[in-house]
């Protein structure tokens, strides 16, 4: 599932995340900016079978650009394949199998793309939101495995590729819903008081803004930027939040409107014209606490959830055969 879930009790009238507010938001989009041929760039972007993911695979491979696919499920996989083919002429589209909530797997994948590829783009989309406490066959939490761990390796992993290329980027799909949810590392696998699906994943979005943000200082030569791409039509949210689903369908966004910051950021000339590390909304950076809400944290928590990610990370590497 990609970013558009929000819990939504704490926005109403926020309806700039509706269709209604990307139409009039999308008034100000300068269209020039995505009028560019992106033929030669290597694009990675995960969960790319459905809804936002598959929404961006489409239109950079409209404009010329070599997309990766990372999936987990193989063939829905080949028919979103097949599909952005036929509807874009492009033949430089390719396929990865990997489960993003297995490190050893997202571990193997990034070695070998490594070794075999060029990255100029990575797109981190990829995410779950499970209604009841799961655990991996690690034994992790499988919000947590997906949207934060799965996240941090992939991007780790991938950051010497990425920096051998000019204008690189790392963009990551989170939500709005992070605005509710302060940093809380005591508890990132879930283990304590009752199992909230929403919340949970809440938290694994507000982990993504401060990995970005944290990756933004340390990786100067990247471009890093985490983005909310409202609240949008997808299978993920008709699966995960059937209830919300049938209470905004008739407003909710396309897909397409949905993936339109991310592909902006990552093709666009402008984008790269604002500081890395921001919080993106149609377009616009945005603030990452709402006014007067109790949801910074000390630099100690963001530093602590880096190194605990970091130590995870390893743990699994050093797990794997031959290493």
């Amino acid at each position: 599932m990609s970013g558009t879930a929000t819990p939504c009790g704490f926005v109403k009238g926020l309806r700039e995340y509706t269709r209604g507010g990307y139409e009039s938001a999308s008034k100000h989009f300068n269209p020039a900016d995505m009028e560019v041929d992106v033929a030669g760039r290597s694009f990675l972007v995960t969960g790319a079978n459905s809804g936002i993911g598959k929404a961006t695979a489409k239109e950079i491979a409209r404009r010329g650009g070599t997309v990766h696919l990372v999936c987990r499920n193989k063939e829905r996989a080949e028919v979103a394949q097949e599909e952005i083919v036929t509807e874009t002429g492009n033949q430089n589209i390719f396929l990865h199998v990997v489960d993003i909530s297995n490190p050893k797997e997202v571990w193997k994948f990034a070695e070998k793309f490594r070794n075999e590829h060029k990255l100029n783009v990575l797109i981190n989309n990829a995410g779950c939101m499970v209604n009841n406490r799961e655990l991996t066959e690690d034994g992790l939490e499988k919000n947590f495995a997906t949207n934060t761990l799965g996240t941090y390796i992939l991007t780790t992993a991938l950051l010497p590729l990425l920096g051998k290329e000019a204008d690189a980027r790392v963009i990551t799909v989170s939500s709005g819903g992070m605005l509710v949810q302060k940093l809380n590392i005591s508890d990132l696998q879930s283990e304590n008081g009752t199992f909230d699906g929403t919340m949970v994943y809440a938290q694994n979005k507000r982990q993504q803004v401060v990995l970005t943000e944290h990756w933004a200082k340390a990786h100067r030569n990247i471009h890093f930027s985490v983005m909310h791409p409202g609240w949008a039509d997808t299978p993920a949210v008709r699966s995960s939040m059937p209830d919300f689903y049938e209470r905004m369908k008739n407003s909710l966004r396309t897909e397409a409107q949905g993936a339109d910051t991310v592909v902006w950021l990552a093709v666009s000339a402008e984008a790269t014209k604002l500081p890395s590390g921001l919080f993106f909304q149609d377009r616009q950076p945005v603030a990452t606490h709402l006014p007067l809400a109790s949801t910074h944290s000390p630099l100690e928590d963001e530093e602590k959830l880096m190194a605990v990610l970091e130590e995870f990370s390893q743990n699994f590497r050093l797990s794997l055969p031959g290493t």
